[in-house]
């Protein structure tokens, strides 16, 4: 980030908190026309909306009011860690069938009917 840049956020906004990921959240010091702060992400690395945690995307969008807790909430057994965006990648989903997945497309089953508009009777 530039130089100026940094000069600027410091200059017009404060840091609320930062997520596990690193990223940094700022609010504005002055509300805007419609009376809210305003709220942005400083991003740690490479920029990716993904990175981005469920609760800090809350206090965002100005679901939650109050910013998250600085501990990271307790993570339920069933969840995963944060996984980048593999859109583009050899390790993006390729389902069945797809060119790059060295598959071959399933023989259509012939239980598909297209449909037929009705002429209907306008009278």
């Amino acid at each position: 980030m530039h130089i100026i840049s940094r000069i600027l956020i410091l200059m017009t906004s404060r840091q609320v908190g930062v997520d596990n990921y690193g990223n940094r959240y700022y609010e504005g010091r002055k509300k805007n026309r419609l009376g809210k702060f305003k709220r942005f992400v400083i991003y740690h690395g490479q920029a990716e909306a993904t990175k981005v945690a469920a609760q800090w995307h809350g206090w965002l969008h100005y679901t939650d009011t109050s910013t998250p807790p600085a501990e990271d909430r307790h993570r339920q057994p069933w969840q995963k860690d944060h996984l980048p965006n593999l859109t583009g990648t050899i390790y993006a989903h390729r389902p069945s069938g797809h060119l790059l997945a060295a598959g071959t497309r399933p023989p259509a089953t012939g239980d598909y009917e297209a449909w037929k508009p009705q002429a209907q009777n306008l009278e």
